[in-house]
Protein backbone atom coordinates (compact mmCIF):
# COMPACT_ATOMS: atom_id res chain seq x y z
CA UNK A 1 0.00 0.00 0.00
CA UNK A 2 1.46 3.23 -0.96
CA UNK A 3 0.63 6.39 1.32
CA UNK A 4 1.34 10.06 0.74
CA UNK A 5 2.68 11.72 3.66
CA UNK A 6 3.71 15.77 2.64
CA UNK A 7 5.98 15.73 0.49
CA UNK A 8 7.36 12.03 1.21
CA UNK A 9 6.31 9.08 -0.73
CA UNK A 10 6.21 6.57 2.18
CA UNK A 11 5.29 2.32 1.64
CA UNK A 12 3.70 1.77 4.51
CA UNK A 13 5.03 -1.81 5.61
CA UNK A 14 2.62 -5.00 6.57
CA UNK A 15 3.54 -8.39 8.89
CA UNK A 16 5.20 -8.80 11.90
CA UNK A 17 7.44 -6.01 13.41
CA UNK A 18 10.54 -6.51 15.05
CA UNK A 19 11.20 -5.34 18.45
CA UNK A 20 15.01 -3.97 18.82
CA UNK A 21 16.03 -4.19 22.32
CA UNK A 22 19.00 -1.94 23.09
CA UNK A 23 20.28 -3.60 26.17
CA UNK A 24 19.27 -6.99 25.71
CA UNK A 25 18.70 -9.83 23.07
CA UNK A 26 17.43 -9.15 20.23
CA UNK A 27 15.95 -11.94 18.31
CA UNK A 28 13.73 -12.60 14.95
CA UNK A 29 10.38 -14.89 15.84
CA UNK A 30 11.99 -17.78 14.35
CA UNK A 31 14.96 -17.26 16.25
CA UNK A 32 12.96 -17.22 19.66
CA UNK A 33 10.80 -20.05 18.87
CA UNK A 34 13.96 -22.73 18.61
CA UNK A 35 16.68 -21.11 20.89
CA UNK A 36 16.64 -19.90 24.76
CA UNK A 37 17.53 -16.19 25.08
CA UNK A 38 21.08 -15.95 26.82
CA UNK A 39 21.77 -12.88 29.07
CA UNK A 40 25.33 -11.72 28.49
CA UNK A 41 27.67 -11.06 31.42
CA UNK A 42 28.07 -6.87 31.60
CA UNK A 43 31.58 -5.88 32.78
CA UNK A 44 33.13 -3.03 34.87
CA UNK A 45 36.49 -1.45 34.20
CA UNK A 46 37.59 1.02 36.88
CA UNK A 47 34.04 2.12 37.68
CA UNK A 48 32.50 1.69 34.55
CA UNK A 49 30.19 -0.13 33.35
CA UNK A 50 29.50 -1.88 30.45
CA UNK A 51 26.89 -3.66 28.86
CA UNK A 52 26.27 -5.73 25.52
CA UNK A 53 24.29 -4.10 22.79
CA UNK A 54 23.27 -5.00 19.39
CA UNK A 55 24.79 -3.09 16.08
CA UNK A 56 22.74 -3.15 12.58
CA UNK A 57 25.75 -2.52 10.21
CA UNK A 58 24.00 -0.70 6.65
CA UNK A 59 23.41 -4.36 5.52
CA UNK A 60 20.50 -4.76 7.95
CA UNK A 61 22.27 -7.16 9.69
CA UNK A 62 22.86 -7.82 13.20
CA UNK A 63 25.96 -7.88 15.75
CA UNK A 64 26.59 -8.44 19.25
CA UNK A 65 29.03 -5.39 20.64
CA UNK A 66 31.09 -4.88 23.81
CA UNK A 67 33.17 -2.12 23.26
CA UNK A 68 34.96 -0.16 26.41
CA UNK A 69 37.18 2.03 24.54
CA UNK A 70 40.27 0.93 25.57
CA UNK A 71 39.19 -2.70 23.51
CA UNK A 72 36.53 -4.21 21.72
CA UNK A 73 34.67 -6.52 20.41
CA UNK A 74 32.16 -7.78 17.68
CA UNK A 75 30.69 -10.91 16.90
CA UNK A 76 27.70 -11.61 14.39
CA UNK A 77 24.50 -12.75 16.05
CA UNK A 78 23.26 -15.90 14.23
CA UNK A 79 20.86 -17.98 14.56
CA UNK A 80 20.83 -21.60 15.39
CA UNK A 81 21.70 -22.98 12.15
CA UNK A 82 24.80 -20.68 11.89
CA UNK A 83 23.16 -17.97 9.33
CA UNK A 84 23.54 -14.35 10.53
CA UNK A 85 20.61 -12.49 11.59
CA UNK A 86 19.91 -10.15 8.92
CA UNK A 87 16.45 -7.61 7.91
CA UNK A 88 15.51 -6.53 4.88
CA UNK A 89 15.97 -2.94 3.78
CA UNK A 90 14.03 -1.37 1.21
CA UNK A 91 13.93 2.29 -0.16
CA UNK A 92 11.07 4.17 2.08
CA UNK A 93 11.27 7.61 1.06
CA UNK A 94 12.88 9.87 -1.81
CA UNK A 95 12.52 13.20 -0.57
CA UNK A 96 13.67 15.70 -3.59
CA UNK A 97 16.33 18.41 -1.38
CA UNK A 98 14.72 21.19 -3.39
CA UNK A 99 11.87 20.69 -1.15
CA UNK A 100 13.83 21.08 2.08
CA UNK A 101 16.80 22.76 1.31
CA UNK A 102 17.87 25.89 -0.63
CA UNK A 103 20.11 26.35 -3.20
CA UNK A 104 23.72 25.22 -1.76
CA UNK A 105 22.83 25.22 1.53
CA UNK A 106 21.60 22.27 3.98
CA UNK A 107 19.76 23.97 6.62
CA UNK A 108 16.23 22.49 6.37
CA UNK A 109 13.53 24.49 6.29
CA UNK A 110 10.69 24.60 9.14
CA UNK A 111 8.33 23.00 6.55
CA UNK A 112 10.88 20.06 5.59
CA UNK A 113 11.47 19.82 9.11
CA UNK A 114 7.83 18.99 10.14
CA UNK A 115 7.29 16.70 7.09
CA UNK A 116 10.17 14.84 7.89
CA UNK A 117 9.14 14.39 11.54
CA UNK A 118 5.72 12.76 10.50
CA UNK A 119 7.96 10.08 8.09
CA UNK A 120 9.94 9.22 10.25
CA UNK A 121 7.25 8.62 13.04
CA UNK A 122 4.85 7.47 11.02
CA UNK A 123 7.38 4.57 9.56
CA UNK A 124 8.25 3.60 13.42
CA UNK A 125 4.58 3.36 13.80
CA UNK A 126 4.15 0.85 11.04
CA UNK A 127 7.20 -1.48 12.41
CA UNK A 128 10.23 0.18 10.49
CA UNK A 129 13.10 -0.05 13.04
CA UNK A 130 16.29 1.73 11.49
CA UNK A 131 16.55 3.74 8.42
CA UNK A 132 19.84 4.45 6.09
CA UNK A 133 19.70 7.99 4.59
CA UNK A 134 21.53 8.81 1.83
CA UNK A 135 22.40 11.73 0.07
CA UNK A 136 22.52 12.70 -3.63
CA UNK A 137 23.29 15.71 -5.88
CA UNK A 138 23.17 16.52 -9.93
CA UNK A 139 26.45 17.05 -11.60
CA UNK A 140 27.45 20.78 -11.61
CA UNK A 141 30.28 21.86 -9.38
CA UNK A 142 33.35 19.61 -8.77
CA UNK A 143 32.67 15.83 -7.54
CA UNK A 144 35.14 16.64 -4.45
CA UNK A 145 32.42 19.47 -3.72
CA UNK A 146 29.28 17.52 -4.20
CA UNK A 147 30.24 14.59 -1.96
CA UNK A 148 30.71 16.98 0.92
CA UNK A 149 27.35 18.74 -0.08
CA UNK A 150 24.97 15.16 -0.41
CA UNK A 151 26.78 14.35 3.21
CA UNK A 152 26.18 17.16 4.82
CA UNK A 153 21.96 16.80 3.45
CA UNK A 154 21.95 13.43 4.37
CA UNK A 155 23.49 14.16 8.01
CA UNK A 156 20.57 17.24 8.57
CA UNK A 157 18.33 14.70 7.52
CA UNK A 158 19.43 12.33 10.13
CA UNK A 159 19.34 14.28 12.73
CA UNK A 160 15.81 14.84 12.51
CA UNK A 161 15.19 11.34 12.41
CA UNK A 162 17.48 11.18 15.43
CA UNK A 163 15.32 13.82 17.27
CA UNK A 164 11.81 11.60 16.68
CA UNK A 165 13.71 8.61 18.46
CA UNK A 166 14.42 6.88 15.30
CA UNK A 167 17.72 4.76 14.94
CA UNK A 168 19.80 5.92 12.38
CA UNK A 169 21.98 2.53 10.82
CA UNK A 170 23.72 4.75 7.97
CA UNK A 171 24.55 7.92 6.80
CA UNK A 172 26.77 8.96 3.70
CA UNK A 173 26.60 11.06 0.86
CA UNK A 174 27.00 9.98 -2.56
CA UNK A 175 27.67 13.44 -4.78
CA UNK A 176 26.90 13.15 -8.28
CA UNK A 177 28.02 9.33 -8.31
CA UNK A 178 25.04 7.59 -8.51
CA UNK A 179 22.19 9.73 -11.00
CA UNK A 180 18.64 8.84 -11.38
CA UNK A 181 17.91 10.70 -14.58
CA UNK A 182 20.58 12.59 -17.19
CA UNK A 183 22.13 15.64 -16.04
CA UNK A 184 22.35 17.18 -19.39
CA UNK A 185 18.86 18.31 -19.07
CA UNK A 186 17.03 20.70 -16.20
CA UNK A 187 14.49 18.16 -15.53
CA UNK A 188 17.00 15.40 -15.06
CA UNK A 189 19.27 17.24 -13.03
CA UNK A 190 15.65 17.91 -10.72
CA UNK A 191 15.39 14.41 -9.85
CA UNK A 192 18.81 13.63 -8.89
CA UNK A 193 18.99 16.23 -6.46
CA UNK A 194 17.38 13.86 -3.53
CA UNK A 195 17.88 12.39 -0.15
CA UNK A 196 17.00 8.24 0.04
CA UNK A 197 15.66 7.13 3.19
CA UNK A 198 16.15 3.25 3.14
CA UNK A 199 13.84 1.22 6.03
CA UNK A 200 15.19 -1.62 7.69
CA UNK A 201 12.23 -4.06 9.22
Amino acid sequence: MKTKLGSIAVKAFGGASIAVLGLAAVATTSFAETAQVIELPTRVIEGEQYIPTIWIDPDGCEHWVMDDGAEGYMDANRRPDGSAVCHRSEICGVVPTDQLFATDRYAISNAGRSSLQQFFTQSMQNGVFGFLIYGHTDSRASDEYNMGLSNNRANAVARVGAETGARIVDVRGFGERSPRADNSTAAGMQQNRRVEIYCLR
